[in-house]
């Protein structure tokens, strides 16, 4: 093939992940459990076309990839297509537009052909020569992923060289088109037979939509190690061959057993899903199939396409769906990351829900489990500690008539429907707190507050990715007492994090927002226990120095925006009021054009300081993440930790990151297998060539001592007697937030005691 330049510029890329990227091989553990496999043996991961996810998918940065990164006996996956020599290449369809620059290559070789009954248009592999295809070069065909390696000149590769450069320890083909390709005089099955009778090359599955082709083919593979799989196309497809649906076909195994030793079906054939996407019961499929001695692999596994709300957005605990769901488990998975199914197998499968933590990692909540209800709610308290959250959070926002409650914003429009009700006309602005209008906590009783339902934060709506949907608005809102009550009944919570944001500004209304939580702390007994901390947050040292000057509570400063580097005196001035640190992802790995593009020295230079450091916001939703790390949310978690050596993450998802710090792969040191080794920071940039490269970004600001240092608080100011939108008057409150008795109330009294007195 043509292509000799193309092939040496991929060796050397992957040359360079191997040098880049801290993701090595290694052997998969054995955890002693009998998989509900066929074999008993743990399911296998097949990779879509390698890791496709992120490289081409068929190129060879792709299989590469996916050999680094998944479990050493992962099946490099290779759908089949001939050339009009009949050459036969790995190229995701048999249309070579959509994964590839056929088109600006040869614009006149544009032809339409029925395919399966259906008229299509585009680039086909039949109209080309093998020699013809060595100027095409292939690039990301999933619009949605990062087009950025597209400069990195991957060639189309045979199947014999995709094997003989790459020798996978497992190979599969995936014949598609069988009937298409003999329609214009190619014989898919003469290529078939060719390829496994060359002693260099080991095939280990092939697979095929159309029962004809397996059928003719299946004489020559009975006495071989080579297995022959039926793939199963939508439900309501018609098969070519038997003129049969695919869903009529599927209650037909025994027939399919007589030509083949398994099947692959789309994961929704196995777990079905409703409209609104939630799990429906599982169907009989594996079982039946077992029962007839058929492997079942299951496809369509992509951590970048929404998948069922049951799932959280993590897509370990989709494949963990799959492989371990105490009925059963399916053989093996087909998947565009398989990095993913990777650890889901080896490190969390039949990973007790109480095992051993691992590693020391704090888990501290945002806004309770906000991923899964509405924050702030006692649905997402609840479903916190029950993911096995360590530090509980309440963000304390001040009500008119000075209750302290717990809220993720001062504007009620952030968490609440109060745009939509009656107090739709409290809007206003306040340059002081935020840009732009708002209704404010402070102008609206405790009782009008609680009349409002939550809304569900969907931080990733931008891209379509909404939160539980079903449960959007569920839950009921908590004071910081009813919070301190349900958090100091959970035994697993091991502390509470009060933030408090704005102080100074409430003060000037007259709300003692710092008192108020000091007196809802001392109420609820927490000044006279240990078994929970108290930790106090605050990107305002004043706050914190007010409240270290009053407590030995534990005090944690929030560096609210995204910075490089610490001057050595702003250090100094924060370790006089903290002993922790609140800082963002990008002041850990910085980010152009969502890739890592280095590491700061934030986090060791502040742990130097004795400072732990905790980092926000860890999101399941991929879109959250860099492209470092594969769209998966527990890649990210573990590298900032194997990686960076943070102290704690603050998530709206604990679920995910409490398991992950329990999982068997951690603590192997240099047995830590690819899938549990954390990322190099740039390592992907750095592949990414000068045409493709993003604009360079100024670098984040460094901490100053201007940055940390503050006034004291203003004392709180008095407030005047308030009424309620709803008519009801507000009694006016102390500066440390208790009730005054109102003077009017006072001189009737009076009055009655000195005439009772009188009588006596």
């Amino acid at each position: 093939m043509a292509s000799l330049r193309g092939i040496s510029v991929a060796i050397l890329v992957v040359q360079a992940l191997l040098a880049s990227v801290s993701l090595v091989s290694a052997q998969g553990s054995t955890n002693g459990s009998r998989w509900q496999t066929l074999n008993g043996r743990p399911p296998r991961v097949i990779a879509h076309g390698g890791f496709s996810g992120i490289f081409a998918s068929s190129s060879f940065g792709a299989y590469s990839l996916a050999l680094l990164t998944s479990l050493p006996d992962v099946i490099l996956w290779c759908d089949v297509q001939l050339t009009r020599d009949a050459a036969g290449i790995c190229f995701p369809d048999l249309r070579l537009d959509n994964n590839s620059d056929v088109a600006n290559i040869y614009s006149d070789r544009q032809r339409t052909y029925l395919v399966n009954g259906v008229s299509t248009k585009g680039w086909f592999s039949n109209d080309f020569t093998l020699r013809e295809l060595g100027n095409v070069i292939l690039n990301q065909g999933v619009f949605s992923r990062t087009n950025k390696f597209d400069g990195q000149s991957y060639p189309i590769m045979t199947v014999q060289n995709t094997y003989t450069q790459l020798n996978p320890p497992g190979f599969w083909l995936n014949i598609q088109h069988d009937a298409f390709y003999a329609q214009h005089n190619l014989s898919m099955r003469s290529f078939v037979l060719s390829v496994t009778r060359n002693a260099n090359v080991t095939i280990n599955y092939i697979s095929s939509p159309e029962v004809a082709f397996l059928q003719s083919i299946a004489p020559n593979f009975r006495r071989t190690t080579t297995n022959l799989v039926f793939r199963f196309l939508g439900q309501s497809d018609v098969e070519p061959s038997t003129n049969q649906t695919y869903g009529s076909l599927s209650q037909n195994l025994t027939f399919i057993k007589t030509f083949a030793s398994g099947i692959i079906v789309p994961k929704s054939y196995i777990w079905p899903v409703d409209r609104q996407l939630y799990l429906l019961p599982s169907t009989s499929l594996v079982l039946d199939a077992h029962k007839e001695g058929l492997q079942v692999f299951a496809s369509e596994f992509y951590n970048d396409v929404p998948f069922s709300f049951n799932y959280s957005y993590d897509p370990v605990a989709e494949y963990l769906q799959f492989v371990n769901n105490g009925q059963f488990s399916v053989d093996g998975v087909i998947s565009d990351f398989p990095i993913t199914p990777a650890a889901a197998i080896d490190c969390f499968a039949h990973l007790d829900r109480n095992a051993t933590k691992q590693v020391d990692l704090l888990v501290i909540s945002s806004n309770g489990a906000s991923g899964d209800f509405p924050g702030c709610t006692d649905l997402a308290y609840s479903k916190a500690i029950q993911d096995g959250v360590d530090v509980l959070d309440c963000p304390v926002q001040m009500t008119m008539d000075g209750t302290p409650i717990c809220l993720s914003s001062i504007n009620l429009i952030d968490s609440t429907n109060v745009a939509q009700s009656s107090f739709s006309n409290l809007t206003t602005t306040i340059p002081d707190i935020m840009q732009g209008s708002g209704i404010f906590t402070f102008n609206m009783s405790w009782n009008d507050i609680q009349s409002l339902r939550p809304v569900i934060s969907s931080p990733q709506s931008q891209y379509e990715l909404f939160r539980n949907p079903k449960f959007r608005n569920d839950g009921k809102f908590l004071s910081l007492s009813d919070f301190l009550t349900m958090a100091s009944n959970a035994s697993s919570v091991q502390g509470v994090l009060i933030s408090i944001e704005n102080a100074a500004f409430l003060a000037e209304q007259g709300f003692g927002v710092t008192d108020a939580v000091l007196n809802a702390l001392s109420e609820a007994g927490y000044n006279n226990q240990t078994a929970q901390k108290v930790m106090i947050q605050s990107s305002n040292s004043s706050v914190l120095m007010k409240f270290r000057s009053q407590t030995k509570y534990d005090l944690v400063y929030k560096i609210d925006e995204d910075i490089s580097g610490t001057q050595n005196s702003s250090v100094d001035d924060i370790k006089r009021f903290a002993t922790a640190v609140v800082i963002s992802k990008d002041s850990v790995f910085p980010l152009n054009s969502a890739f890592i593009t280095s590491a700061t020295n934030v986090v060791p230079r502040l742990q130097a300081a004795n400072l732990s450091v905790y980092v926000q916001t860890f999101s399941n939703e991929f879109t959250s993440q860099a492209w470092d790390f594969f769209s998966d949310p527990t890649v990210e978690v573990n590298s900032f930790f194997m990686g960076a050596a943070i102290n704690g993450v603050v998530t709206d998802f604990p679920k995910t990151s409490n398991r992950y710090r329990r999982n068997r792969c951690l603590n192997r040191g240099n047995r830590t297998p690819g899938y549990m080794s954390p990322v190099q920071p740039g390592s992907l940039y750095q592949l990414i060539t000068t045409p493709y490269l993003p604009p360079a970004e100024a670098p984040n600001p460094y901490l100053t001592d201007a940055d940390v240092v503050e006034p004291p608080l203003p004392p709180v100011a008095a407030k005047a007697p308030t009424t309620s939108p709803n008519s009801t008057a507000a009694a006016p409150r102390s500066p440390n937030g208790q009730p005054k008795v109102a003077a009017s109330v006072m001189v009737p009294l009076l009055t009655v005691l000195l005439a009772i007195s009188v009588l006596f």
